[in-house]
């Protein structure tokens, strides 16, 4: 090794001072972050980054100052997916940032409900539609994983939208239609002929301020809060999903934990069928779906 390595910074001790950092700061994975944050600088992967660190690898000035600003941000709770620019979302690496709702793992079980009941179809070309698809998650998820199918992802916000065409550009297929309109008229071409209706609608109630400041400073309010109980949109979605569903299509809803309940009743009371919740990887209940008579 010459002089020159031998006084580089090393990659193990930029981490650590990272990760003290992002934990005085209340990030809550901080050494999980630091490593995420080192890989994008580096552009490699998380495991190549923990490698580099065990080996004693320097890090360049340049890498280590990127690194160095990208943690100052993070310590100010900017969203890591906004840092590096992607959020993982089962087989899809979409992109993300300002402006659009940062999927979540949770939303991988809502996405697999719609995706099995897809696929369940007896049809050569199923149909399916995500309302207010923000990045496309729930859509692309559906278009790429049943090929067969036809997607539509319906997002109101043009911020939003924006990074809809972003990712459907880099994973929708002939499959998969994108559409700037409000959930609550969308498609009426498509009335009486859907089999799955999908939506992650903004659930949470208006007082109900989340405490994470990655959610509360940066996730799009219009994608967080939906009125007193949180169920403003569960109610037009329920109307609208009656009206785009065939006779034995399926909705699937995302909410809270605690409103599986209240959207079962008010899915009933509009007249689907068979309504049941379902928990998450965590065993928490994250979906509601329902039958169309």
């Amino acid at each position: 090794m010459d002089a020159a390595d031998t006084t580089s910074p090393r990659l193990a001790a930029a981490l650590r001072d990272g990760a003290r950092t992002l934990d005085a700061a209340g990030v809550p994975d901080p050494m999980v972050d630091v490593e995420l944050l080192a890989g994008h600088v580096l552009g490699v992967g998380r495991g190549a980054v923990q490698a580099a660190a065990l080996r004693g690898d320097p890090l360049p000035a340049e890498d280590g100052a990127a690194l160095a600003a990208l943690v100052a941000r993070r310590a100010r709770r900017e969203p890591l997916e906004h840092l590096t620019g992607t959020a993982p979302f089962r087989h899809l690496e979409l992109a993300v940032g300002p402006g659009v709702f940062v999927p979540r793992p949770e939303t991988e079980v809502v996405a697999q409900l719609a995706i099995d009941a897809l696929a369940a179809v007896p049809m050569p070309r199923p149909r399916a539609v995500d309302l207010g698809t923000g990045s496309g998650a729930i859509a692309l998820a559906m278009a790429t994983e049943v090929p067969n199918a036809e997607v539509w992802a319906v997002e109101r916000s043009p911020e939003a939208y924006a990074w809809t065409q972003r990712n459907a550009a880099r994973y929708g297929g002939a499959n998969a239609h994108l559409v700037l309109g409000d959930l609550a008229d969308a498609l009426p071409e498509l009335d009486g002929t859907v089999d799955v209706v999908a939506s992650n609608p903004p659930y949470v109630p208006d007082d109900a301020i989340p405490r994470d400041p990655e959610v509360r400073l940066f996730d799009p309010p219009q994608a967080l809060y939906g009125g007193a109980d949180g169920l403003d949109v569960v109610r037009v979605l329920s109307r609208v999903g009656l009206r785009l569903a065939r006779p034995g299509g399926v909705i699937v809803i995302e909410h809270g934990e605690w409103q599986g309940a209240p959207i079962r009743d008010v899915l009933t009371g509009d007249g689907w069928r068979a309504a049941a919740t379902h928990p998450d990887l965590t065993l928490r209940d994250r979906a509601t779906t329902a039958i169309r008579p």
